[in-house]
């Protein structure tokens, strides 16, 4: 696989979890996932997949989450802090793509939901793979044709995000229609958010 090593394609993870976890009722990523929590599960994926640079986007105000960052030594350096979560994913979208703590050296970017700790290691290492082969494009997972997340964007599109008047990332894309790539997975967790309790009893390892 092409990754962190290759200067040609040299990627960063943007993990979304600003959300305040309504339907859940509880922070979802400070939740136990296998020997760690959601959040520290996703982290080591990405670190074991050779991600150059992860930065987690958060609310200003998540006292509980900044404490599992610390927990699992997590740099502060590294958080993108969204003012006004409750606008929506995009708005976070919006707050990695502006952010200007990013690494010179990446080419592509990976937005990733932070309540998909599910998905099987493979199916990031198949996107990467299928994104270091279409470098100019934007890739994406697909189930039956439909488009899902993660995401991985090159650097021209994504620098783009941060000025966009779109409604939310499927207008977005929508408008790059000629861009994107993807590819057929037969990983079933891309069909599943984890947003209940009862979606969480389901889904966990």
């Amino acid at each position: 696989m092409k990754n962190g090593s290759d200067s040609q394609f040299t990627f960063g993870v943007a993990i979304l979890a600003a959300g305040r976890s309504q339907r859940m009722g509880r922070p979802k990523m400070l939740l136990p996932w296998g020997a760690t929590s959601v959040l520290g599960h996703l982290l080591q994926s990405w670190k074991e997949l050779h991600a150059r640079q992860v930065a987690v986007v958060c609310a200003a105000d998540a006292r509980d989450m900044h404490h599992e960052l610390s927990r699992l030594r997590f740099s502060p350096s590294d958080c993108i802090f969204n003012p006004a979560p409750e606008r929506g994913m995009f708005s976070s979208i919006r707050c990695a793509a502006s952010w200007p703590g990013w690494k010179a050296e990446l080419t592509h970017w990976i937005i990733t939901l932070g309540d998909q700790p599910h998905l099987r290691l493979e199916t990031f290492r198949t996107l990467l793979d299928f994104g270091a082969a279409h470098p100019g494009n934007i890739c994406q997972p697909l189930r039956k044709g439909k488009q899902k997340h993660p995401v991985l964007l090159p650097k021209r599109v994504f620098t783009e995000l941060a000025d966009s008047r779109a409604a939310d990332l499927k207008q977005f894309l929508a408008g790059h229609a000629g861009d994107l790539a993807g590819f057929e997975s037969d990983d079933a967790g891309l069909d599943s958010d984890m947003d209940t309790p009862e979606d969480y009893d389901r889904l966990r390892p």
